[in-house]
């Protein structure tokens, strides 16, 4: 079986383990069944998640240009403190700012390799959970904008760590920590305009990947570096492929990247 198509981060359904799909243009692929085949990927080319163009991606599946250019990439993104749509103010396009922004948030607390705390849309849940690689999460408070989740998250990040160690994920070594406990600790330290929309009743979400083997060491392909491999995949974790030599690759830093993915015979 042959499949050709520009890498987007993988789609998810959480159920009893956590089913994956890579959605090409013209085709998918269940990636869970793939588990114990040997794959082989190629990198053929780029293509920009905004203009299409074969144009070297930058960063988050975009050329240079389109990566300052494109409100998908503004800068409350990364940090949602810095979101402005609920003051009428533009950054790059503000009908696409208010559409993203001005819709529900949750802050959560997620458990991947250490616990963290994080922002997502509403509807996000539980992808966003998914997509870190986190065992179990569960949300402090759900706002109605971007710009309060954002500032929620500033208030508690000198409390709570707000990056996850992706190696230690990766390898499994994960602590069983009381999420609920938790989330009522951080609770004094949410900035008064947030009070009102703690969560105080919720439980705590488990999430199982589908994982054959960990890796003891971890190799990260890189398909700028190496445009061809081949390798047993083992598992899935995050939006990360995890191989028996103990190489794994994320296929989310590689959107926009056209490759040719081929399951190979033994």
């Amino acid at each position: 079986m042959q499949y050709k198509g520009v890498l987007r981060k993988m789609k998810t359904e959480l159920n009893s383990e956590v089913q994956y799909f890579m959605i090409f243009e013209n085709d998918f692929i269940h990636v869970n069944q793939l588990l114990d085949k040997k794959i082989s990927i190629t990198f053929i080319g780029y293509q920009c998640l905004n203009c299409g163009k074969d144009k070297k991606i930058f960063r988050q599946g975009f050329c240079y240009d389109c990566f300052y250019e494109t409100p998908r990439a503004g800068d409350w993104i990364m940090k949602p403190e810095l979101s402005k749509a609920h003051l009428d103010e533009e950054d790059r396009d503000l009908e696409y700012e208010k559409k993203a922004q001005l819709q529900p948030h949750i802050v959560y607390l997620a458990n991947s390799s250490n616990v963290k705390v994080g922002v997502t849309r509403k509807s996000q849940v539980p992808t966003r959970w998914i997509d870190q690689g986190a065992h179990e999460a569960i949300e402090i408070v759900e706002v109605p904008n971007r710009y309060l989740a954002g500032i929620t998250e500033v208030a508690l990040k000198p409390h709570i760590s707000d990056k996850t160690n992706w190696r230690t994920m990766l390898k499994n070594e994960i602590e069983d920590v009381n999420l609920e406990e938790t989330r009522d600790k951080l609770k004094q330290y949410l900035p008064d305009e947030v009070q009102e929309y703690y969560l105080a009743s919720n439980k705590e979400t488990e999430i199982k990947f589908p994982v054959l083997e960990y890796p003891k060491k971890l190799k990260t392909l890189n398909l700028d570096k190496q445009p061809d491999y081949e390798g047993k995949l083992k598992g899935i974790k995050g939006q990360y492929l995890i191989f028996d030599d103990h190489t794994v690759f994320n296929v989310r830093s590689y959107e926009g990247y056209k490759v040719e993915l081929q399951v190979l015979v033994d």
